[in-house]
C-alpha cells in the first residue's frame, strides 16, 4: 500500500485529491497539509511513501519544503503538483529533488501513474512540462535563470522573504524561525542588498513572480 500525504493549501483541492487516490486499491492518503511547515511535520510523524506537494504554499513554498524534506526524510518521495509550467519553477522543483511534475490540470489517471512510475524509482515529468523542458533546453535556458531566488538567495533569506511578504512582523518571523530579532534584521538586510530592492511592495512582487508566495497568501 502506497502511503501518501496530499500538500495544498486549498482544501477542496486536498479532499478531492484524497477522494479520488483513496479509490485506488494500492494507495492510501494518510493526511492532509496547507502549508510547507506543516508537510515537513507530518513526514517526520507518518513518514508517507510519496507527497503530492503544491509549489505556492504558506509559511514554506513547496520547493524549499522539498528541499528541507529530503534532507531530514531521504526515504519520501515528492511529486509536484502545480499551475505553475514555467521552466524556472520545474527546474527549481526537481533540482530540490522532487521525482515527478505533473500540472494541475492533469487527468486523475495520470496523477495515479506518476505515483507508480516513482514508486518504481522513476522520474516522472508529464508531457507537457517535457515539451517545455525540451524547448528550454534546445534555446540554450532564459538568460534570466541565474537570478532566481533558489540560485541568488539562501534557503534561510527565503524564508525570511517569503514571510516578509506574506506580512509577518519582525518578531512573528523570528518566533517563526526559532531565531532572534537580530538575525531576522540580518537577513533582511542581506537579501535586500543582494536583490537591490529596498522596500517591502517590491519585495513582495519579486517573491510572487519566483513562486516563493501568491497572491492568495
Amino acid at each position: 500500500m502506497t502511503k501518501i500525504v496530499v500538500a495544498d493549501d486549498h482544501k477542496i483541492v486536498r479532499q478531492g485529491l484524497r477522494t479520488l487516490l483513496t479509490a485506488e486499491h494500492d494507495m492510501e492518503v494518510l493526511a492532509e497539509a496547507d502549508n510547507g511547515r506543516d508537510v515537513l511535520r507530518l513526514a517526520r510523524e507518518l513518514q508517507p511513501d510519496i507527497i503530492i506537494m503544491d509549489i505556492s504554499m504558506p509559511d514554506l513554498n513547496g520547493i524549499d519544503a522539498t528541499r528541507q524534506l529530503l534532507t531530514e526524510t531521504p526515504g519520501v518521495k515528492v511529486v509536484a503538483l502545480s499551475m505553475h509550467s514555467d521552466s524556472l519553477f520545474v527546474l527549481n522543483m526537481l533540482k530540490a529533488g522532487a521525482s515527478g511534475y505533473l500540472l494541475k490540470d492533469c487527468a486523475l489517471e495520470e496523477l495515479v501513474k506518476a505515483i507508480r512510475t516513482v514508486m518504481a524509482n522513476k522520474t516522472y515529468l508529464s508531457p507537457g512540462i517535457s515539451d517545455i523542458l525540451i524547448k528550454d533546453f534546445m534555446q540554450g535556458w532564459s538568460t534570466s535563470s541565474g537570478a532566481s531566488a533558489f540560485s541568488v538567495l539562501t534557503a534561510r533569506e527565503r524564508e525570511v522573504l517569503q514571510l516578509m511578504a506574506e506580512g509577518r512582523s519582525t518578531v512573528q518571523i523570528a518566533t517563526s524561525l526559532c531565531v532572534s530579532v537580530k538575525t531576522v534584521e540580518a537577513h533582511r538586510k542581506q537579501l535586500m542588498n543582494k536583490l537591490g530592492i529596498h522596500n517591502i511592495a517590491g519585495l513582495t512582487k519579486y517573491a510572487i513572480r519566483e513562486g516563493l508566495t501568491s497572491l492568495e497568501v
